[in-house]
């Protein structure tokens, strides 16, 4: 058995950071139903509801979940470190956590159709190869982790445009797209009808395509957040952000530069035409100037205000009692809305005018449970 976290050890403002990224999380979800709603039935936006899409795709999208897997890195670390100081034994204890993510992972994907937490479990078996490596040369390989897949798809592109020529090269990478396309509208199907043993045999098969796709085992942004997450913590950053107040204003700025790069300036369309395979990889900056790195700048401005307004960690309570309660959550709310969307449970749309309202009940409704387990454990 290991020791229990005494309240004394918490870093609040990790449990606060978790409980945003739940948040986040929710909204994503609500709002990608909206989505579907509209793709697949063909109802229009109005135009108050454009406004909210467009809101979310800029603000949320990809920034909740960099910031949970940023937050799995900085676990990592404080586990590590709280093992050593013990003396307990980390690998035999860091492998049965991550066996039972691996469980629930698995579980997520098949039974409810959500894949973050595999993936997770997977990435977090590279955190064991770096544990040891100095702040140098993590920060170097975050940046390789984060400009690997698109070296990957642009040595690809490049390799067909010199065994094939362009065309064979354009067809290759059509014929790619298809394929994915073709999988991914497969699974579409076995989740819109109503028989529930339908749709999991659909998404294992799913999942035996998933995990064997280069974005899945290659390292990637993912593995860089987990990096920068066990560099946040072994460098002070989260216990103490005023000491590293112009680190953090560094990142943050970063991360507002990589948004607007990612999303405004970079160009993108039809530069395929001409070198096959660039332009996505030059759409994100070689994986540099994504718009998910904006999290950094959600992270480091929620960390400075908890440094230096401290009434604000009570204020953020509710935020706290989720994130410590962060894996449960989670499973609750993956499983809550698949039930409400999949054909197999009540196979409801929602238009994005009731998305916020609909996130604000389902995460209140966490935040009082955990408030209430809390309470008695």
């Amino acid at each position: 058995m290991t020791t229990p976290v005494v309240p004394s050890e918490r870093i609040h403002a990790l449990d606060i950071l978790r409980g945003f990224a739940l948040l986040g999380m929710i909204l994503v979800h609500f709002h990608r139903s909206a989505n579907d709603l509209h793709d697949l039935a063909g109802h229009a936006r109005t135009g108050i509801e454009e406004v909210i899409s467009w809101a979310i795709w800029l603000f949320v999208e990809t920034k909740s979940h960099g910031t949970f897997a940023f937050l799995f890195g900085a676990g990592f670390a404080i586990l590590l470190r709280r093992a050593e100081a013990r003396g307990a034994p980390f690998l035999s204890l860091y492998l049965r956590r991550l066996l039972v993510l691996a469980f629930f992972g698995f579980a997520a994907h098949a039974l409810f159709g959500f894949n973050v937490l595999l993936s997770y479990a997977y990435g977090g078996l590279w955190l064991l190869v770096v544990r040891r490596w100095s702040v140098r040369t993590l920060l170097v390989a975050a940046m390789v982790c984060a400009m690997v897949p698109s070296l990957f798809e642009m040595g690809r592109g490049g390799l067909e445009w010199a065994r094939f020529g362009q065309e064979g090269a354009i067809a290759a990478s059509e014929l790619r797209a298809e394929s994915s396309s073709s999988t991914w509208q497969a699974l579409a199907r076995a989740e819109s009808q109503p028989s529930y043993a339908v749709t999991v045999r659909g998404r294992l098969r799913h999942m035996a395509w998933f995990h064997r796709q280069p974005f899945f085992f290659l390292p990637g942004p993912t593995l860089c957040l987990f990096l920068l997450g066990m560099l946040a913590v072994r460098c002070g950053i989260l216990e103490d952000p005023r000491r590293r107040s112009r680190w953090i204003a560094a990142f943050m700025v970063y991360g507002v530069a990589a948004w607007a790069a990612g999303r405004f300036m970079l160009p993108r369309g039809h530069l395929d035409l001409v070198v096959p395979g660039v332009s996505g990889p030059i759409g994100r900056g070689l994986g540099l100037f994504e718009d998910q790195w904006l999290a950094f700048t959600y992270i480091g401005g929620l960390l400075l205000l908890l440094s230096y307004r401290e009434e604000w960690v009570r204020r953020l309570a509710p935020l706290a009692w989720a994130g410590r309660m962060a894996l449960t959550n989670y499973l609750l709310q993956i499983a809550f809305l698949d039930f409400l969307f999949a054909g197999y449970g009540l196979g409801l749309g929602i238009r994005e005018s009731v998305v916020l309202p609909a996130t604000l009940s389902l995460f209140g409704i966490e935040v009082a449970l955990s408030r209430l387990w809390l309470q008695r454990y």
